[in-house]
């Protein structure tokens, strides 16, 4: 068996996804019977990343402790510059500022400003465009379609799809309560917000939500909540552990995950685990990829209107709920770690 460095790049005092990936994946690698360990490179702030692209680019991971080690899985920017000569990336996502998000980022700035990002810009697609091309990579893999697109959009790269399967917990479903449960970190770019005004429409005005995350945004929502008038209808939890989140997965009667072009999102695949329909919108990205209007779950347009009247049709209908639920936890179980492992290990 190989011995096999995970490797993602992480910001202090953050958690995300990726590093939920990370872990799993360590996991499973080891359950394969794989010698592996998760590898951290930095990232820095914002207009120092070319700090962070040098030091990961003079990572050199082809030994550890005076052993070799046979392969790297990359996950995301910077990560994928680190130095060896077998590595598979399997792609998070790249720099977004300077990719799908860079024409509202641009927008925001001032014209001498504007003109740095595009010359820093320029560089980063120059410098990923050789990290990630085939000279360097023995296998490109995207964790969605969205990605994939970015990819061949931007970079002219062309990426095999292999979505992640559920982070491993114990999903089981145990009914269907009478709550919306929404998981997410809470910022802009994850719409909780959407959720919380989709309360207050007319369709909502019979449902109830609970919200578990921590961010930025989380003092601005309960805000949102109270001028509202929805406060007692949406519970926020902040920080949850896996037990708890499992617990509520398995508790609620759907799980609303509507952010905006989101990479590929774990939420989707563990409310699919728990025999949960996922309400999502035609502009999340990676969810839209796995939910199928009507089999799945239910994709509605990014209004709260829209929204709302989707999450009501499953709260109204609770056999359908329950046949969609039925769906999502078959599919779910297609997705699965050891295959995962099948794919991207080439030792």
């Amino acid at each position: 068996m190989a011995r096999i460095a995970v490797v993602s790049s992480h910001p202090p005092f953050t958690e995300g996804g990726h590093l939920v990936i990370g872990r799993s994946l360590v996991a499973a690698l080891r359950d394969a019977g794989h010698e592996a360990e998760l590898v951290l490179t930095p990232q820095n702030r914002f207009g120092r990343q070319a700090a962070a692209y040098a030091a990961t680019w003079l990572t050199d991971l082809e030994e550890s402790d005076g052993r070799r080690v046979d392969q790297v899985v990359s996950l995301r920017f910077p990560a994928y510059a680190v130095r060896h000569p077998r590595q598979v990336c399997w792609l998070n996502h790249t720099m977004r500022e300077y990719y799908d998000q860079w024409p509202a980022f641009a927008a925001a700035l001032s014209g001498p400003g504007r003109l740095k990002e595009r010359v820093r810009r320029a560089i980063v697609h120059a410098a990923d465009r050789r990290l990630l091309g085939p000279s360097r990579l023995a296998r490109l893999f995207a964790q969605s379609r969205t990605i994939a697109a970015r990819l061949q959009g931007h970079l002219g790269l062309a990426a095999e799809v292999l979505y992640p399967p559920p982070p491993p917990r114990q999903y089981r479903t145990e009914g269907f309560g009478d709550y919306v449960f929404a998981v997410s970190r809470l910022t802009p770019l994850k719409r909780i917000d959407l959720l919380v005004r989709a309360l207050a429409e007319p369709a909502g005005h019979g449902l109830r939500a609970v919200v578990a995350g921590d961010g930025e945004r989380a003092q601005d929502l309960q805000q949102l909540a109270r001028g509202l008038g929805v406060e007692g209808r949406v519970s926020f939890l902040g920080h949850v552990e896996s037990d708890v989140l499992a617990a509520h997965y398995a508790a609620c009667g759907a799980v609303c995950f509507a952010p905006r072009e989101e990479d590929y999102g774990f939420v989707t695949v563990e409310a699919f685990a728990s025999g949960k329909p996922v309400v999502t919108c035609t502009d999340s990205g990676g969810p839209v990829e796995l939910v199928e209007p009507g089999v799945t779950g239910l994709v509605a347009d990014p209004t709260p209107a829209s929204l709302a009247s989707a999450m009501a049709r499953l709260f109204e209908d609770r056999s359908l709920a329950e046949r969609l639920g039925a769906e999502a936890a078959r599919r779910a179980a297609q997705l699965t770690w050891p295959a995962t492992v099948g794919r991207l290990v080439v030792v």
